[in-house]
């Protein structure tokens, strides 16, 4: 066995492509309930790994432009299964199993899903154990969760997903990310056609001690969205993939403009006014913002003309 197995993850992780990787000892996740808890699925384990692959920031630009919507869910969370990260995590198993150390691999199933079975036995939880990926990527110090909801890294922001790892090797925890990537701005809220993220009743989520304010986001509102959201394809009532709605290309431009993220560009995301989608039933806050079907929406959120 490597007796420094940190090293040896982080380098065999980098060998793979795999962009970000953090570890949490199970400690971090003391507050978390059975159900949701990555340990209820491999007890004797000591140590989860996250690791995250970037979403191309090209990926979004075919729903930027409203030209291609399908070749983003090759990147999916809800659509398809993210076949780039998923064959990295398989090879990073292997490469902790060749060590002699088990390791479990985690797929990124909604931790809303409801339960599919009955306990095996008295005490145990109901399978399935779906541990919820953001709490789990703060622990391991890899970012934030934004006031927008969605799981915010230094790097990249919201473009990233995660697979997880729960191993019976005891690797050092990273530290945790105390900084911030959110400036809480607001201007998710102001960009969303449907009015779904509300600023002025917010929660604060706590991971770790991490303290985070977070937006109350009307799901049922962003299911309906036409303007880059993905409906969950495992369930209809888990929340859909909002990476590449228009709240959250919006919060991007905004980081990108600020100078905020690691990962920067020679030219800027958004070439023009945005365009948007209404509900078209008079649900949201403004009433004829979300009535303007297939109107279009400038980057301070106001009624334009597409460019």
């Amino acid at each position: 066995m490597n007796t420094d197995i940190k090293t040896y993850v982080t380098d065999a992780a980098k060998k793979i492509g795999i962009d970000m990787i953090g570890f949490a000892s199970r400690d971090r996740f003391a507050t978390v309930d059975a159900q949701h808890n990555p340990f209820s699925i491999f007890p004797e384990a000591k140590t989860v790994i996250m690791l995250g692959k970037r979403i191309c920031r090209g990926a979004l630009r075919g729903i930027e432009e409203g030209t291609n919507f399908g070749d983003y869910a090759l990147f999916g969370k809800n659509w398809l299964e993210d076949e780039f990260l998923s064959l990295a995590c398989y090879d990073l198993v292997n490469a902790i199993e060749d060590e002699g150390y088990e390791a479990c691999p985690i797929f990124p199933n909604p931790s809303e899903m409801r339960p599919s079975g009955v306990s095996v036995a008295e005490g145990r939880p109901e399978p399935n154990v779906y541990p919820d990926f953001d709490h789990a990527a703060v622990a391991c110090g890899l970012g934030e969760i934004g006031l927008n909801g969605l799981f915010l890294s230094p790097r990249f922001g919201s473009r990233q997903r995660f697979h997880m790892i729960i191993t019976d090797a005891e690797i050092e925890p990273s530290p945790l990310f105390w900084g911030s990537v959110c400036d809480r701005c607001g201007k998710c809220a102001e960009s969303c056609p449907l009015g779904a993220v509300d600023t002025e009743n917010t929660q604060t989520v706590d991971i770790c001690g991490k303290k985070m304010e977070v937006a109350t986001i009307n799901y049922d509102l962003c299911r309906i969205c036409k303007n880059g959201a993905c409906p969950n394809r495992f369930a209809s009532y888990a929340r859909p993939d909002r990476v590449a709605a228009l709240c959250n290309r919006t919060c991007l431009c905004h980081l990108e403009e600020s100078d905020t993220l690691d990962n920067k560009f020679e030219n800027v995301f958004r070439q023009s006014d945005a365009w948007a989608i209404g509900a078209g039933n008079g649900i949201g806050r403004d009433t004829e913002r979300a009535n303007v079907l297939g109107g279009e929406f400038s980057k301070d959120g106001n009624r334009g003309n597409r460019k």
